[in-house]
Formats: C-alpha cells, sequence, structure tokens
C-alpha cells in the first residue's frame, strides 16, 4: 500500500506548503492589482470625457489640496506623473484612500497587499520612503487598522506637493489647460447669438 504523503520528511512538507502560500499570495496580489488598474483606468476615461475649465485649472494652481481635492485634477496630475514615471506615488496615495474605507474583514488582505505592491523593498511598484518609514509601517501591518498606512501617505503627499507638483505648475500640459479653447469660445458666441435671435423673432412678433 502507498503511504503517499505521509513517508515524505516533515520539512519538505512545509516546504511545499510555504510554496503553495506565496503562490496562492502573488495570484490574489495580482488580481488585486488588475482590479485596481480597472478601476483607475475607468476613473481616468471619465474624467477624460470633459476638458476642464481654466477656471479649473486656476484653482488648481493656488494650492496642492484643491488639485487633489478634484477628481479631474488628480487625473490629469497622473498623465502629467506617469511621463515623469511616477505614476506609483499618486497610486499608492489613492491605495491607502481606499484603504481607509475597507471593510474590516478585508483590512489584513488588502494592508498586505499594499505592502507588498508599494512599500516593500524592491516591490513592483516601490514608492520612495525613507527607511525609518518603511520599517514604521511594515510593523504597523503586524496590528492592522485603518491608519497604518497614514505616515507612509502623508510622506508620499509632501514629496508630491515638493516636488512633483512645482514642476506640474510650470509644465505645458498645465499652460496649455489654462488657455480658453477656441472651439469654447466659439460654441459659446455660437450659443449667445442662437440666445439673440431667438428674443429678436420674440420681439418682432409681439
Amino acid at each position: 500500500m502507498c503511504k503517499g504523503l505521509a513517508t515524505l520528511p516533515a520539512t519538505c512538507l512545509k516546504s511545499a506548503k510555504d510554496i503553495k502560500h506565496k503562490i496562492n499570495f502573488m495570484l490574489q496580489r495580482q488580481e488585486s492589482q488588475e482590479k485596481e488598474q480597472k478601476q483607475r483606468e475607468e476613473k481616468n476615461e471619465y474624467a477624460a470625457k470633459r476638458m476642464p475649465t481654466p477656471a479649473e485649472v486656476e484653482k488648481w494652481k493656488e494650492s496642492f489640496s484643491s488639485l487633489m481635492n478634484c477628481e479631474i485634477g488628480r487625473s490629469v496630475f497622473t498623465s502629467f506623473l506617469s511621463s515623469e514615471f511616477s505614476q506609483e506615488n499618486m497610486d499608492f496615495w489613492i491605495a491607502c484612500e481606499d484603504f481607509k474605507n475597507t471593510a474590516t474583514c478585508k483590512l489584513e488582505k488588502k494592508a498586505k497587499l499594499i505592502y507588498q505592491q508599494y512599500v516593500a523593498i524592491d516591490s513592483p511598484n516601490e514608492v520612495n520612503l525613507d527607511a525609518v518609514t518603511k520599517k514604521e509601517t511594515m510593523q504597523n501591518i503586524l496590528s492592522v487598522s485603518r491608519s497604518c498606512f497614514d505616515e507612509a501617505q502623508k510622506r508620499i503627499y509632501l514629496l508630491m506637493e515638493k516636488d512633483s507638483y512645482r514642476r506640474f505648475l510650470n509644465s505645458k500640459l498645465i499652460y496649455d489647460l489654462s488657455q480658453v479653447h477656441p472651439a469654447v469660445v466659439l460654441k459659446q458666441q455660437k450659443s449667445s447669438c442662437n440666445t439673440t435671435d431667438i428674443k429678436q423673432e420674440r420681439v418682432d412678433g409681439a
């Protein structure tokens, strides 16, 4: 009679279980990453359906918080970050915001996924955090709460504000968006003319 797995050393069984656990974790992480990427693309697609007005762009120039509090502003800024190959900063910030609204039963799983995706050394989309913040975040993961990424998120927010945001304000992208587009002006003029014509017809017909 074949004894099967019972004949294998305990260390082999443990190694097999560890490998299985790692594979399952990697598959879950990939699935989560694909889902988040799809959600981001859908949001960006929605935001891209209309161009921001010059007034909105001027508001973004007032402060970084004004930009970040605007969905279209974040979408435009993300495009700029992509051109600088630093989109992971915005992705991490958004992931942290989403994490705060995660159901309690899913906190631990999601925290590990975010950590492995953005914080761990040599992670796929590693953000620029100092060693102290990395260590603190790793310790927070051991006792998960909705605030375990707060310090890391704050660091990345300040990094974007002091670094990328300043270049964004001086970029051609923000300059172009600040201009009143001729097509918009023409549309407004046509609308104004149509309104005038209607009023004139009413006067003539009175």
